[in-house]
């Protein structure tokens, strides 16, 4: 972002402008995929969505101005509607005593991919630079590398993924004449119920208070570490690329102790675990934001890192329980409030009259705050129960089957 922001002429306010851009579109994106991965499942929308979403990537290279660049960016932040997607699908493929961990891990794992674009794209940009390409032309080329790697990941998913664990929508709609029915009946007031439930908007707040925090850090980490620090480019990626990479195992322990806390204390105790580490992470970003020294800087964003990882975990191993027959639509609007949090942060590192760290205590307290969001997230005691059942047949099937593995 600092070579295009130097070649480009960028104000702070136009970069601020395009951080927004990237992200608030990804907020009518998520809704809208997520209406529609309930009704046609998610392997062929991943699809196309990478696909089309490619299109932007590869050819960002032809901008030219402030304009062009932030419509390229508006159009590249649809693809961030992929995360929907991935939740249903891990949500519909695994138990109840693991689903937490299953959602984090693949939504951390694809997380991480902020970290290693941090670290591996100045080191494209430098490799064209290296063959003899201008530094204003080198960032356009690199740009085509992961677009083409989105179209193999299409061909991948498509044929290597199945909508369900019974298979996919085309051929259980021919083998079961009643899929398409109960399909129906479980969409049929699926997106009032979603909509109107208070616990689906405290979890779009709590998620706009981790992922859009996460979101906006891995847009200005490298820009905060090479201004702030007087850093050179290259080592203000790789420290950068530090925040995202702890995607790698952060996000799967949130998804990991709220299984372990739903297992012993129930969907209270998921809830519980969610509103502690949401406001460990507010204390860990206010911290960061006074540090003046790079090691001490680098020390606290990791440990800020962690934290709003496994709040972003901990957010998806409630989700699931909040609204069976609607996954997709109550995974969209959290997720979106993911993108709602980015944009609002977004207007802190666009006004003028604010320093970078500045910005960063304000995001922390706020996200301080909004741990208190967690108190609205209540469940019945048929849901507590049903809940209950559903993870006490879980753990039956999970013994049954070690036992077959250790017979046979």
């Amino acid at each position: 972002m600092a070579i295009v922001r130097d070649e480009l002429n960028l104000t702070k306010s136009q970069i601020g402008n395009i951080i927004i851009a990237s992200v608030s579109i990804t907020v009518v994106a998520r809704l809208f995929i997520g209406w529609l991965v309930d009704r046609i499942g998610p392997r062929i929308t991943y699809t196309y969505l990478l696909v089309i979403g490619a299109i932007p990537v590869i050819l960002i290279g032809l901008s030219n101005s402030y304009e062009s660049f932030l419509l390229f960016r508006l159009a590249i932040g649809v693809i961030g509607a992929s995360f929907v997607i991935t939740q249903y699908h891990t949500s519909v493929m695994f138990a109840p005593n693991i689903v937490g961990t299953a959602n984090a891990t693949s939504a951390g794992w694809g997380n991480m991919g902020g970290g290693v674009t941090q670290i591996i794209m100045p080191i494209i940009f430098g490799l064209f630079v290296s063959l003899g390409f201008m530094e204003a032309s080198a960032w356009r080329y690199a740009m085509m590398v992961p677009g083409f790697f989105m179209i193999l990941t299409a061909f991948a998913y498509y044929n290597w993924t199945t909508d369900f664990p019974e298979g996919n929508i085309k051929d259980l709609r021919e083998k079961d004449p009643e899929f398409n029915l109960k399909k129906k009946n479980n969409q049929k007031g699926s997106l009032k119920e979603a909509v109107s439930d208070k616990r689906v908007w405290a979890l779009f707040l709590i998620y706009g208070a981790c992922f859009g925090i996460e979101l906006t850090i891995n847009n200005i980490a490298a820009i905060y570490y090479h201004d702030f620090f007087d850093l050179d480019l290259k080592t203000a990626g790789l420290i950068a690329g530090l925040f995202g990479l702890m995607n790698l195992f952060a996000r799967s322990l949130g998804g990991f102790f709220g299984d372990k806390a739903g297992i012993k204390f129930g969907l209270r105790g998921r809830v519980a675990f969610l509103g502690i580490v949401l406001l460990i992470e507010g204390i860990a970003l206010v911290i960061f934001s006074q540090m003046t020294i790079l090691p001490l800087a680098i020390g606290t964003m990791i440990l800020f890192s962690l934290f709003v990882q496994m709040a972003e975990g901990a957010t998806f191993s409630v989700v699931p329980f909040i609204n069976k027959k609607s996954i997709g639509m109550v995974s969209g609007i959290v997720g979106a409030g993911g993108n709602v949090g980015a944009v609002m942060a977004g207007f802190l590192f666009k006004m003028e009259g604010l320093s970078y760290s500045e910005s960063l205590s304000i995001m922390g307290i706020a996200v301080t705050a909004v741990s208190a969001c967690t108190l609205l997230i209540r469940f019945s005691k048929v849901d507590e129960k049903i809940a209950q059942e559903e993870l006490e047949m879980s753990l039956v099937q999970k013994a049954a089957l070690q036992a077959e593995m250790v017979n046979s």
